[in-house]
């Protein structure tokens, strides 16, 4: 006979069903022997002669009734329970189930026997209702013992002391789940809360002790090595400054990532990450909705240039979101390219999604994408990035992102698309390395490519050849081709993304340093890629045409700061368990960086976040001359391509490294 029929045939007894028949056993038992001992207490008489004639009574208790209480605690599910998990909910149903059964009892009794004394009911349901909850509670405190046991078992002298910030909601399932949980080896020794009335009280037995000012003594006092911060709900500010006392312990410090958790029911010890950096920005996170302003991708024809990127990738799963009529991905690096695009099948699958290899260099390429696929709009997010790779290697990044950009504007502007985003950074003001001034570049070519879509006389613009270099334009527009609004996005550093500080000094902090800073003053603003491609989307819906929109991103941080608190939150002290090793600044690379030239000034959006920097006036003819430079001399790899970018972008400053 084979398994299959078998298992058909003869389905498999669970366990829990012996548990359950254990159970209805002790019930019935346990029923009968509370009303025995309830006249018993009533009368100080083991002997039911002593009973004052109500023996035949309870006679008729012990035989139907704990039938009928098997029959209401079937009802109430009190069978079905995980009791090794019993919490309130479980309590109310067998205090209901207790409840339920004391009318039946009462109406059973006066048709069969008649009156019994009033103390016969009361002291039995106080002992049918201590017999039923002992039963199911007590395995509840049997494995939990059982489960400490083990850990100390498994552990040994390793079990850790924690603190847990949060005595709320959160913090009662976190603690809940760290006290039953096998895997983790977690001690919590006390809770800290700001709410003044919580003090002196315990949250299921673990004492909570003060407010954020007594974190540092008690810390001490109770050898704590980890703390678990559990308020989702709290602004960012306050968080901000219980995190930054936290970091004085020394102690590991991990967190709810936000109050959604709540919502999904899904907060537990798995949910805990440690603290990131984005937890200390100097600013509430930016938050967009974007539901009510991605309309405008919706059944468009939308490309993004190098959307295998930290910054594309993650305009394209928000743009996939929002419903475009195709989705065209176009990058260098195939790796990139193939792993957003797995990860967009797989969760849109009915996404017409084009995910094209090819440079912005090769003009041929990107005529063949702009006229196959005829995109309305473009995110142009394809740029070499690194500030001292591109100072070793100025041609390229000439190449890649300034005539790159043009030969995307371009064929934006000759096919009628609709919009174009440019990708900038807050390094194309006052540049003084030749990344920052590549980006400024492409900012010009934006507004040029502006005013020539204003008046639709392309006949100025030289046309870049990919071999032979730049020729004369020999066409117009068609009076009907609509006319494309191109417009910068500038931002400064993105946390997480490739190339950003924040994955070497983690990494470097693994190995047990040192942590290299270049500079100890050296500033940088941040943001979350989040931040930023929310930034990118919702200044599309502003866009007229040649503004340069900017982010309001708070304080800058310095550098040195940054690499300290992820020091600090890894559990080690900065310069005696790490070191910081101070490198020097590298070519091109200056202290701070700024959002706006002296020349540009902000107007206001209506997100108070976001502004628009009105820009500089260019001379296009002139522009477009030393564009042509830039073309011939690029192209020879000659080292006298920064003396072409000196007199393209007047406010590039290569001497002042390091200024």
């Amino acid at each position: 006979m084979s398994r299959e029929l078998t298992t058909s045939k003869c389905p498999r007894i669970k366990a829990w069903w012996f548990a359950a028949l254990l159970l209805v056993i002790y019930d019935l038992v346990s029923t009968a022997l509370s009303y025995y001992l309830a006249l018993v207490i009533r009368f100080e008489t083991f002997h039911p002669g002593g009973f004052s004639g109500y023996a035949s009574g309870l006679l008729v208790t012990l035989k139907y009734f704990p039938p009928l209480c098997i029959l209401a605690y079937v009802a109430f599910k009190l069978y079905n329970s995980i009791w090794k998990f019993a919490s309130y909910h479980e309590l109310t149903r067998c205090i209901a189930g207790v409840f339920l059964t004391i009318p039946l009892h009462i109406l059973l009794i006066s048709c069969c026997y008649g009156r019994m004394p009033l103390s016969y009911y009361v002291f039995g349901v106080i002992l049918q209702c201590g017999f039923l909850l002992f039963s199911r509670f007590v395995y509840r405190l049997l494995f939990l013992e059982l489960s400490n046991w083990q850990k100390r078992e498994r552990h040994g002298k390793k079990n850790l002391n924690g603190m847990l910030i949060g005595a709320g909601s959160a913090g009662q399932m976190i603690l809940r789940d760290i006290t039953t949980s096998k895997l983790t080896e977690i001690n919590i020794q006390c809770i800290i809360d700001d709410d003044f009335d919580k003090w002196g009280r315990t949250l299921d037995g673990i004492p909570i002790v003060g407010g954020r000012d007594d974190i540092l003594k008690n810390v001490q006092r109770y050898n704590i090595d980890r703390i678990f911060l559990a308020i989702p709900t709290a602004p960012h500010e306050e968080q901000r400054e219980i995190i930054n006392i936290c970091q004085e312990t020394g102690c590991e410090i991990k967190t709810l990532p936000g109050i959604y958790q709540l919502v999904n029911g899904e907060v537990n010890v798995s949910q805990l990450r440690k603290v990131d950096v984005a937890d200390l920005l100097g600013r509430e996170q930016i938050q967009v909705d974007l539901e009510s302003i991605m309309g405008y991708v919706k059944d468009k024809v939308v490309l993004v240039t190098g959307g295998g990127g930290s910054i594309g990738s993650e305009l394209c799963r928000q743009i996939a979101n929002h419903k475009p009529k195709q989705l065209i991905i176009f990058d260098i690096y195939e790796n990139n390219a193939y792993d957003i695009q797995q990860e967009l099948r797989r969760q849109h699958p009915d996404l017409n999604l084009v995910v094209l290899i090819g440079s912005v260099r090769d003009s041929h390429r990107v005529e063949q994408l702009f006229d196959r696929y005829h995109p309305e709009m473009v995110f142009h997010a394809a740029a070499h990035k690194h500030v001292p790779l591109m100072e070793d290697s100025p041609c390229e990044a000439i190449k890649n992102n300034v005539l790159g950009t043009y030969k995307v504007a371009f064929a934006a502007l000759t096919h009628g698309c609709r919009r174009f985003l440019l990708i900038s950074t807050d390094k194309a003001v006052n540049p003084t390395n030749i990344m920052g001034a590549s980006k400024r570049l492409c900012e010009m070519v934006i507004q040029t490519m502006d005013k020539i879509a204003h008046t639709g006389d392309i006949s100025v613009l030289p046309h870049i050849d990919s071999h032979t270099g730049a020729q004369k334009v020999h066409f117009t527009l068609p009076p009907n081709t609509p006319r494309t609004e191109f417009v910068a996005v500038r931002f400064g550093n993105v946390l997480g993304s490739n190339g950003s500080v924040i994955p070497l000094f983690k990494k470097q902090i693994a190995e047990g340093g040192p942590v290299t800073v270049t500079h100890p003053d050296i500033i940088r603003y941040f943001m979350t890629i989040p931040e930023a491609v929310s930034l990118v989307l919702q200044s599309a819906t502003y866009a007229h045409g040649g503004e340069i929109f900017v982010l309001d991103m708070g304080e800058p941080m310095k550098i040195d700061s940054l690499a300290r608190n992820l020091i600090k939150l890894a559990g080690f002290k900065p310069d005696v368990d790490i070191k910081i090793q101070y490198t020097g600044l590298r070519p091109g690379e200056k202290l701070y960086e700024e959002k706006l030239m002296s020349e540009e000034g902000l107007k206001k959006t209506e997100n108070k976040l976001i502004h628009i920097a009105q820009p500089i006036e260019i001379d296009t003819q002139l522009f477009l001359q030393h564009l042509s430079e830039l073309i011939e001399v690029s192209a020879t790899n000659s080292d006298a391509i920064r003396d072409v970018v000196l007199r393209a972008v007047p406010t590039y400053h290569p001497e002042k490294h390091g200024a």
